[in-house]
């Protein structure tokens, strides 16, 4: 028998990436913690995204028994986004907010020079469309098991 194949990082996702970022946020966990935070049903569900996790090489078991995430992986599987303390959001986000706020004041201010409305109003629209949408299909990565 080989070793199995390590996943690639887009393969984890949904309960599987929920265990991840629970290990991440809270450290060190038995798999009972992990089973009980995550309101997993049976403890061989947790086991299941554990185990997944393990053989990606993305969470270790030390020899307490006890599971914690692979300090290396954390960029890998995290890709685009941003980690704030406990809480991780897409990198555009922050984009998509700032745009969100000169596009507002633009808009605002557009109503003293009416020729610059409709310029205005396109371009900003385009503008927040595209950042939104990029920002909204990262984070469903993130939540994809909601």
């Amino acid at each position: 028998m080989g070793v199995p194949a390590a996943r690639p990082a887009t393969s984890i996702k949904g309960n599987t990436l929920r265990v991840y970022l629970f290990l991440m946020r809270s450290g060190e966990s038995e798999l009972r913690d992990v089973q009980k935070a995550l309101g997993f049903t049976t403890a061989s569900l947790a086991s299941y995204h554990l185990g997944k996790l393990m053989d990606a090489g993305y969470v270790l078991q030390n020899a307490y028994g006890k599971y914690l995430v692979a300090k290396d992986s954390t960029q890998e599987i995290l890709e685009g986004y941003v980690k704030l303390g406990t809480r991780v959001v897409p990198q555009l986000f922050f984009f998509a907010v700032l745009f969100s706020a000169v596009v507002g004041f633009f808009a605002v201010m557009s109503m003293n020079f009416a020729a610059y409305v409709p310029l205005l109003a396109a371009a900003s629209l385009a503008l927040v469309l595209v950042l939104w949408y990029e920002t909204i299909r990262v984070w469903r990565r993130l939540t994809s098991w909601k």
